[in-house]
């Protein structure tokens, strides 16, 4: 695929489509500063320094939502971390657009407004079908290369993402990074021990089923919500938590739990003690001692001990999802002694998901002595199960032979 480092930008207009997507405060509206605006300011400010007229591509929220919002506020937070000036625009293909466009000298920055203000950014179901939307119809004179730096929402066939495939499309640096690391974490070195974690089964599941049947994982880590199925799959009773995981939806992933603890019941380990909420104090059981009357919140020590033992002996880790509700100090133990545990290994490890970014900041983990931390999340998990990113996509087929490198 083409690379920042094997295009020649200058004098270019690139268009590049990062992912901008931030808290926004409900009743302010104030935009909070989050992890993926300080990754694609790498790539901004390189392209800006490489001679490229700069043109950025967002989204910010979903259109009916509160935080569906205009992008002023991220031109701020874009330049404070590109340090460089980055201008706006309030309009994505209009006139001031492209009057915006023209007026970009060499290693200017632009940033045009909310792609999902257009109507049409997420109507078309496919690559060929997004080169009819407007913003492709309107700004694809104004575009000489375009760069697609935002994996985290490679998964979906929108103009803004795929639209612009008949043009040179070049990996930046966000992207290139997370196809580097998720493509060495397909071929993984063993002993591979992956932790599945988090509220949302269905974000994993799908991976452990994939990934056991193609043999690349060694041992399956549960905790979450998916190693609450995993304990009511062994023949175990929950309690209280029983409700939360109907409330959930959770309970029409318990068949496919079934069929494969029996069909890898060497594999996959769930916990063997947790910790509930009683009276808002952290309580240990041992899983032989379900159902409760009370919420289970966390792994217990037992099974972190377990689990820590795992991560010891692994080459490979990948993490997705915490261990329990880890934003309470009581039930913070488990995702906390993981991510410790992780940390001092010298396995190769990967993070993905929102809340397992949100973990690494709160227990304060070193990102130094991490492998990768993914930006994505829906993406990463469709990425690792096997499906095909449109994004991703057009990255890989748009090969130097195919467009010319514009060496």
């Amino acid at each position: 695929m083409l690379t920042l480092d094997n295009y020649n930008f200058k004098g270019k207009t690139a268009f590049v489509r990062v992912d901008l997507n931030s808290p926004v405060d409900e009743k302010t509206l104030a935009v909070e500063k989050g992890e993926r605006i300080s990754g694609h300011a790498e790539t901004v400010r390189d392209l800006s320094n490489l001679g490229a007229r700069v043109v950025v591509l967002a989204h910010q929220g979903r259109k009916g939502d509160y935080d569906c919002i205009s992008l002023s506020q991220h031109s701020l937070l874009l330049g404070s971390e590109v340090k460089k000036p980055v201008k706006f625009v309030d309009d994505v293909c209009g006139k001031k657009a492209k009057d915006a466009i023209r007026a970009l000298s060499d290693g200017d920055i632009l940033l045009l407004d909310n792609v999902r203000f257009l109507d049409d950014e997420t109507k078309y179901k496919t690559i060929e079908e997004n080169a009819k939307a407007t913003l492709v119809k309107e700004l694809s004179p104004y575009c000489d290369v375009f760069v697609l730096d935002a994996f985290s929402a490679a998964h979906r066939a929108q103009a803004s993402i795929v639209g612009f495939y008949k043009k040179p499309v070049v990996a930046g640096r966000v992207m290139e990074r997370e196809l580097t690391a998720l493509n060495k974490l397909r071929e993984p070195v063993h002993p591979a021990v992956f932790i599945f974690g988090g509220a949302k089964p269905d974000d994993s599941i799908g991976i452990l089923e994939n990934w056991l049947s193609e043999g690349k994982i060694d041992c399956a880590l549960t905790c979450g919500v998916l190693g609450e199925l995993f304990v009511l799959a062994s023949g175990k009773e929950l309690g209280k938590t029983l409700d939360f995981l109907k409330e959930k939806k959770a309970l029409e992933h318990l068949p496919k739990a079934r069929e494969l603890l029996e069909k890898y019941p060497s594999k996959i380990l769930f916990p063997t003690d947790v910790a509930v909420d009683s009276g808002g104090k952290r309580k240990e059981l041992d899983v032989a001692s379900l159902p409760s009357k009370d919420s289970i919140m966390d792994i217990g020590k037992k099974t972190v001990k377990l689990y820590e033992a795992k991560i010891a002996g692994a080459k490979t880790v990948m993490m997705n999802g915490p261990a329990g509700v880890y934003e309470k100090d009581e039930f913070a133990y488990g995702t906390r002694q993981l991510l410790k545990a992780i940390e001092g290994s010298k396995a190769f490890s990967v993070f993905g998901g929102g809340h397992t970014l949100s973990a690494l900041e709160k227990f304060k983990i070193d990102k130094q002595k991490l492998g990768y931390v993914s930006l994505a999340g829906k993406a990463l998990i469709e990425y690792l199960s096997g499906e095909e990113l449109p994004g991703v996509k057009i990255v890989e087929d748009n090969t130097p032979e195919d467009k010319g490198c514009g060496c």
